[in-house]
C-alpha cells in the first residue's frame, strides 16, 4: 500500500478506512494485471534500427547504420562502448535511440559490438583491442565510408580506449567525443575509485581465478553500488506501475540490457584496473601501449565530454579535468542532470543534450582534403597519396625531404603547403 502521511495521521476514522479499501482494491487490480505484465516483459524488443556487419574480427562485428534519407554529414561516426555488457543501451528503444538520432541528423554511424570473450582471449590486453581492434574498425569504416578522417565517440570504457587510439593515430579523427569516460583518477570522489584501491583490491585475485571476468561479478559489483534502488526500490516501483503498459515495456527493455552482461577478457581488465584506475597512467601521461607512449599532445583534435551530473560510476570529476592535459584547443563540455546509463536512456538526455551534442559533431565533421589546400592539385594530392599521405595533418609528421624524393614535389612547395596546414589549424 502506498497510503500518505497526511490520511494515516487523518483524525476522521472513515476518511483512513476508505483510503486503506482503495489502496485494497488497487492492489487487487495491480495483482489482475500482473501476468500480461509479465509476458510483456518476456517479449520486449531491443536494437531494433536496422544495421548491416561489415567487418568481423575474432568475436566482434563492426555495424553499419545508415540515415534513412542517405548521408548527409561528410564524415561518419564510430561508436566504441565498453567491453562491459552490450552496445544496444545505445539503441534501447526508437523514441530514445542515440544511433537514431545520429541517423536522423545524416550521420552515417558504425558501431563495435566487441561480444564476448572465449577463455582462449582472457590474454587480449587493452593494446589488443585499441592498437589492433580498434585500428582495424577504424580502416574498415574509412574504406567503407570513402573518406579520410572519421569521428569517434566512446561510451564509458570505451571512452577511455578511444582517447587511447586518438593519441595513437590523431591523423585519423576527425573529432573525438568522450562520454562518461574514466580519463582520470586522483581522488576524484568516485566509488569505483574507492573500491579498486590498490590498498583493498587486488584484480590479479579475480583473473587468476576466472580467468576471464564473469559477467555475473561485474553486474553485482555494480548492482552494490545503489543497493537499495537496484534491489528493492525498482521492483517496489514496477509492482506499483504493473498496468502502464509503457512502464512495464521500459523495464523490461532496461532489465533485458542489465540481464545480458558479457565477460572481459582477463588481461584488459586488469590493466584497466592497474593502469587507469590505481596508478593513474592516462591522465598522467605515462601510459603505454606496447611499448607506444599514449601522449595526451597528440590529441590534438575538436574534443566533447559528455558528462552525467549524477553519474556515480564516472563522477564529472573522473573526466573533466582531462580537457586541460590534452593538446586540443577545441574542447567542450556537455553536461546533463542525468546519471551513467541516463545519459542514453532517458527522456532528458534526448530532449536536452543529444541534440546540442550531434550539432557539435555537425559543425566539425567538413573534412578537409588535400586537394582543398592551397597550392596542391589533382596531380600533387595523387602524388602524395601514392607516398601514404592521405590527409593534410598526414604531412605534419613526414620528413619533407624524402616526401619531395618521393613525390617530385618542390620541398618549397611543400613548406608552403605545411604552413598553409598550420596556420589553419
Amino acid at each position: 500500500m502506498s497510503l500518505d502521511d497526511a490520511q494515516l495521521e487523518s483524525p476522521n476514522p472513515f476518511e483512513l478506512y476508505t483510503a486503506i479499501w482503495r489502496e485494497a482494491a488497487r492492489s487487487t487490480e495491480l495483482a489482475g494485471a500482473a501476468p500480461a505484465a509479465l509476458e510483456q516483459l518476456a517479449s520486449v524488443d531491443v536494437g531494433e534500427t536496422p544495421s548491416d556487419v561489415i567487418y568481423r574480427e575474432n568475436k566482434l562485428e563492426l555495424l553499419r547504420y545508415e540515415p534513412s534519407a542517405g548521408p548527409t554529414q561528410d564524415l561518419p561516426v564510430l561508436i566504441t562502448y565498453a567491453l562491459i555488457n552490450r552496445p544496444y543501451i545505445l539503441d534501447l528503444q526508437p523514441d530514445r535511440s542515440v544511433i537514431r538520432q545520429f541517423l536522423d541528423a545524416g550521420f552515417t554511424v558504425y558501431l563495435i559490438d566487441w561480444d564476448e570473450p572465449s577463455r582462449l582471449d582472457a590474454t587480449l590486453g587493452l593494446e589488443d583491442y585499441v592498437i589492433r581492434y580498434m585500428d582495424n574498425c577504424v580502416e574498415a569504416s574509412l574504406d567503407d565510408a570513402d573518406v579520410e578522417t572519421i569521428n569517434l565517440l566512446g561510451y564509458c570504457m570505451g571512452g577511455t580506449m578511444s582517447a587511447m587510439y586518438a593519441s595513437l593515430f590523431p591523423e585519423k579523427v576527425n573529432a573525438l567525443g568522450l562520454m562518461a569516460a574514466g580519463l582520470c583518477f586522483e581522488e576524484t570522489g568516485g566509488i569505483l575509485e574507492l573500491w579498486g584501491d590498490e590498498d583493498f583490491f587486488d584484480p590479479s585475485v579475480v583473473t587468476d581465478t576466472y580467468g576471464n571476468v564473469p559477467s555475473e561479478f561485474l553486474d553485482f559489483g555494480f548492482a552494490l553500488m545503489d543497493p537499495v534502488d537496484n534491489f528493492v526500490t525498482k521492483y517496489l516501483t514496477f509492482a506499483d506501475n504493473l498496468d502502464n503498459e509503457d512502464f512495464v515495456a521500459n523495464f523490461g527493455r532496461m532489465e533485458t540490457w542489465l540481464g545480458d552482461g558479457i565477460d572481459v577478457a582477463g588481461r584488459a581488465y586488469e590493466q584497466f584496473l592497474v593502469w587507469i584506475y590505481q596508478e593513474n597512467r592516462l591522465y598522467e601521461g605515462t601510459l603505454e601501449l606496447d611499448g607506444i607512449r599514449i601522449d595526451l599532445d597528440r590529441i590534438d583534435m575538436p574534443v566533447a565530454q559528455i558528462i552525467g551530473e549524477y553519474d556515480h560510476l564516472i563522477p564529472p570529476e573522473s573526466s573533466q579535468p582531462f580537457n586541460e592535459v590534452i593538446g586540443s584547443d577545441d574542447t567542450t563540455i556537455f553536461e546533463c542532470a542525468t546519471g551513467h546509463i541516463g545519459l542514453s536512456v532517458s527522456g532528458r538526455a534526448h530532449a536536452e543534450l543529444w541534440p546540442s551534442v550531434i550539432d557539435w559533431y555537425g559543425e566539425h565533421a567538413t573534412e578537409v582534403g588535400l586537394e582543398d589546400l592551397d597550392g596542391v592539385g589533382p596531380t600533387y594530392a595523387a602524388a602524395l597519396h601514392a607516398a601514404g599521405i592521405k590527409t593534410p595533418e598526414g604531412l605534419l609528421d613526414v620528413d619533407l625531404d624524402t616526401v619531395a624524393e618521393s613525390t617530385d614535389i618542390p620541398r618549397g612547395r611543400l613548406e608552403s603547403i605545411v604552413d598553409g596546414i598550420r596556420h589553419r589549424g
